[in-house]
């Protein structure tokens, strides 16, 4: 495919590989075939004289070159879409995109986007959960909400909500826990936070008991376990408030453990918008409620 210039099926094409890491979910999400979606980016790579792709073992992963272009087509994709909305329906709208790792998607942020859609009819949600590790140039974030202690690279952090961490289990487990040391008759569920059960025992004034439960990526998969009575969980109540309120999950201990916060980041390399003012400002408000 010889390419004159530039043509909006290809940047679709390249957005939609860069964004699945496959040519094949992409040929998938264009409603086309993967041959089509190689052939578009082959044509886009020849134009450009620049490779966009490399092949490794998990898939496809950007190049250099492909990381460079990446947010700049998904930021211009986006803008043409808000345009054509604007004419279509006469309402001036602004998609904004948020990574959020799913433990606070789930435990705290979708509960209130009713109230969120109500105040800011202007703004299109697109939400994008992680676990802890987005990645604002292949994802094409606006912003991300993330947990530990603020301390990012190149992004202004804002905090946006505590969440101290305790051991949460089944209630037929914790009646087998009287003292922290009780917690060794259980599997310790665990994250890929290793500190944070030896750093609970110190908080509780308890000799530590070595976790061997198994290990999770998210919180909200590690609670789910507990519920299944799969050991005890090392979580934050914040997130777990229905089944704590229904009784499915217990809080056997009262000592907490400080590991981390929730915060919402924005890369610093770009001018803040009003529609991340608006949700930023949200966010904090309703967190602080």
């Amino acid at each position: 495919m010889a390419v004159t210039e530039i043509s909006l099926n290809l940047l679709r094409a390249f957005d939609a590989a860069a964004r699945q890491g496959s040519f094949t979910e992409a040929a998938k999400e264009l409603f086309v075939t993967q041959a089509a979606v190689s052939h578009q980016i082959k044509a886009l790579e020849a134009w450009l004289g620049k490779p966009l792709f490399h092949r490794t073992s998990r898939g496809l992963a950007l190049t250099d070159e492909g990381l460079m272009l990446a947010p700049t087509v998904a930021e211009a994709l986006a803008a043409i879409e808000q345009g054509v909305d604007r004419v279509r329906d006469g309402v001036a709208r602004e998609l904004l995109t948020v990574g959020v790792v799913g433990t606070f998607a789930v435990g705290f942020l979708m509960r209130h986007l009713p109230d969120f859609r109500r105040r800011f009819p202007h703004i299109e949600l697109r939400l994008l959960t992680n676990n802890n590790k987005p990645e604002p140039a292949t994802d094409s974030l606006d912003l991300s909400i993330r947990f530990g202690d603020g301390a990012w690279r190149s992004v202004e952090a804002v905090r946006v909500m505590d969440a101290p961490m305790t051991p949460l289990c089944t209630p037929s487990i914790a009646e087998t826990l009287r003292h922290p040391a009780d917690l060794a008759r259980w599997p310790l569920l665990r994250s890929y936070r290793a500190q944070d059960w030896p750093a609970w025992f110190r908080a509780a004034g308890a000799e530590p008991v070595a976790a061997r439960g198994a290990q999770f990526d998210t919180s909200i998969i590690m609670v789910q376990a507990a519920l299944l009575g799969e050991g005890v969980a090392l979580a934050p109540p914040a997130m777990f408030t229905t089944e704590l309120d229904d009784g499915r999950l217990v809080q056997p201990f009262d000592a907490k453990v400080d590991a981390g916060a929730y915060w919402l980041t924005r890369p610093l390399a770009r001018a803040e918008r009003a529609a991340e003012r608006e949700f930023s400002d949200w966010l904090v408000e309703r967190a602080g409620e």
